[in-house]
């Protein structure tokens, strides 16, 4: 029977702004096995001075935790016991939950998708109705919440020390697919004994692209089950919704991040039917949208997504 864990947000259980083998984790737990992770976000600059709740402990890890750079704030690293370099780590995102009534956006000089063109540190707190799921924007609409973590991913390979969390690359990291909420299962490349995974940066609603540079960003609480895979290999991020295939790119260039996510793509076709190289490049070309993930985290972000069903037909039993 799996076991299910709970990790605590607090200065013994998170790291902020960077991924790294070195990292010591503060769970091990078995292959099967659902753990949620209590999570935080945000410095203590971009607290509001009043009018909303603040978790203790997220002013606790500001008092007590130095950023070893600029970036994230996640909780973790979990150890997962029999993944070893090579394997898969399936992440099952069972749950994903609101902690506290408010969000913020930031816009940064020198920033953004549009750095040129905004000039003026910009920071708003966004009131979000936990009942409701909505958020009150400054001009009075509300937004519908969808919330997700733009942070999930696993140590990166030795060879790469200590990386920053802004960047995305192949061990995950700061994805920001709107795609993997609730119900989604991201796949990651193991490239450390135990993987060593870790979440953060959590999202109450997101477009695709961030442009400005950041969601309405909050606090979240996810529950994640965590499964590793031997029979499988990948050189990137994966994932799947109910309804969706998704393979990424990431890269600098949009262009070579679009291609890197179709050559996913095409990949991934052909491990699940006998299609040629050209069939599924053609499905691709018919059926495969390409979204653009972020585009201000310095490695930008394509993710190519492909109905199940134009694997797999529709369902017309009755």
């Amino acid at each position: 029977m799996p076991n299910n864990h709970q990790i605590a947000a607090s200065p013994d259980t998170v790291h902020w702004g960077v991924f790294s083998a070195a990292l010591e984790p503060v769970l091990e737990i078995d292959s099967g096995d659902s753990v949620t992770l209590h999570c935080v976000s945000g410095g203590a600059d971009i607290l509001p001075k009043s009018g909303f709740e603040i978790l203790p402990e997220h002013l606790e890890i500001h008092a007590k935790v130095a950023p070893a750079q600029a970036g994230h704030i996640m909780t973790g690293p979990v150890a997962v016991r029999g993944a070893v370099p090579g394997d898969v780590l399936e992440v099952r995102i069972l749950d994903v939950s609101l902690r506290q009534d408010w969000g913020w956006n930031r816009i940064r000089p020198l920033a953004g998708t549009l750095p040129e063109d905004f000039d003026t540190l910009t920071l708003v707190h966004i009131p979000l109705d936990r009942e409701a799921m909505r958020a009150r924007m400054p001009w009075g609409v509300e937004l519908p919440l969808d919330p997700f973590f733009g942070v999930m991913g696993v140590a990166p390979p030795k060879e790469w020390g200590t990386i920053t969390s802004i960047i995305p690359r192949a061990h995950g990291g700061n994805l920001d697919i709107k795609a993997l909420g609730a119900g989604s299962t991201l796949y990651l490349p193991v490239f450390n004994k135990g993987a060593q995974f870790s979440a953060g940066d959590g999202h109450a609603l997101q477009g695709d692209g961030e442009v400005d540079g950041t969601a309405i960003e909050t606090c979240l609480s996810g529950t994640f089950q965590l499964i590793v895979h031997k029979d499988k290999s990948i050189a990137m991020p994966r994932a799947e919704t109910a309804t969706h295939y998704l393979t990424t790119g990431i890269d600098p260039s949009l262009d070579v991040a679009a291609k890197q996510a179709l050559r996913e793509m095409i990949g991934l076709i052909r491990e699940k039917t006998n299609l040629s190289r050209e069939d599924a490049y053609m499905l691709c070309s018919l059926a495969a949208d390409l979204h653009v993930s972020q585009t201000v985290n310095v490695h930008k972000g394509i993710h190519a997504m492909l109905a199940k069903t134009a694997l797999h037909g529709e369902d017309h039993s009755t």
